[in-house]
């Protein structure tokens, strides 16, 4: 249940009566044509789900998806409610990974992988704007969110196009938001 946050619009199957908000996922095919390739009523995700997952098919709303990330740029508080610890927070967001050993085995990317989310160990590598210690997670269709401790800042963004990391918008997007920060 995601009742504590008040995540009333995430699921791992969505309810019938709330299909009519579920987006459709897009792709191009072989032609270069965009197309729907995810229609809503004949989603996968309109059916019961055997292994409920949340790295392979949560899904949710912009709005429930705030809540969530807020709790965790609040270091585990939400509308004045602790959810988590500060320290489970914490460790949640520290690279768990040994040393030489990084995301997709690619040691030019700078990240580390901590509890469930990726965390930005060094800056210049990623060739995105940022701070050190930044961290967060994307789904399939693109969707992305990161959280900066450092400049108390939290991004998403919800695309419904596959496969992900097609075009460069979540970094386009990430290094817009900071160019927009001003002291």
């Amino acid at each position: 249940s995601f009742a504590p946050l008040g995540m009333e619009d995430t699921f791992f199957t969505v309810p019938t009566d709330k299909l009519d908000r579920f987006a459709a996922n897009y792709g191009h095919d072989e032609n270069g044509s965009l197309n729907v390739i995810d229609e809503p009523r004949a989603s996968q995700f309109a059916k019961p789900t055997v292994r409920p997952s949340g790295g392979g098919g949560l899904l949710s709303t912009t709005g429930d998806y705030l809540r969530f990330a807020q709790m965790l740029l609040n270091q585990g508080t939400l509308d004045g409610e602790r959810l988590l610890g500060r320290k489970s927070v914490e460790l949640m967001r520290a690279n768990h990974l040994p040393d030489g050993v990084f995301v997709d085995n690619d040691p030019t990317t700078g990240m580390g992988f901590g509890l469930g989310v990726s965390v930005q160990l060094a800056l210049g590598k990623l060739q995105t704007l940022g701070s050190q210690g930044n961290y967060g997670w994307g789904g399939a269709a693109n969707t992305n969110f990161w959280i900066d401790p450092q400049e108390e800042l939290l991004g998403i963004l919800m695309l419904q196009y596959m496969p992900s990391g097609a075009y460069p918008v979540t970094t386009d997007f990430r290094n817009l938001v900071y160019q927009a920060l001003v002291d």
